[in-house]
């Protein structure tokens, strides 16, 4: 496995886990904070709801763990049904945020934006690099 892909998927598994674990252990916290900064993106969309924002943890937690075990096992098709996987996960919720700015406008919503598209292109572009570092 190239170093890069490798090396994405830490960074994409870290960065889910991050949000995993206080969206579970602390959701009103959570809530309230994501993504940091001084940042308010999740409370932008009310009411609050522990069950919603803990499920959202869960899934951050999943995906992070999946993320991790391609980058450990380095098997082209586990690594390729992980990414597609987040991709499934990551074009779902653009799809919804594009639709839906809830209380979020100006920067907020701009950096929001961008950083769920970033989502979507980070795990094609580790997709494609995986499958030709591997031909």
């Amino acid at each position: 496995m190239n170093r890069l892909v490798r090396g994405g998927l830490l960074l994409l598994g870290g960065l889910h886990l991050s949000w995993g674990v206080p969206a579970v252990l602390a959701p009103r916290w959570f809530f309230d904070t994501f993504p940091g900064f001084g940042r308010a993106w999740t409370a932008a969309y009310p009411p609050y709801n522990a069950h919603l924002v803990t499920d959202l943890g869960a899934t951050f937690l999943t995906l992070g763990v999946l993320l991790l075990l391609a980058a450990w096992f380095a098997d082209r098709r586990v690594t390729a049904v992980v990414l597609a996987g987040v991709l499934v996960f990551s074009t779902l919720h653009l799809a919804f945020h594009a639709r839906h700015h809830g209380e979020l406008a100006g920067g907020d919503l701009t950096a929001s934006l961008a950083a769920l598209v970033l989502g979507v292109l980070m795990p094609i572009a580790l997709l494609v690099l995986d499958r030709r570092n591997r031909a």
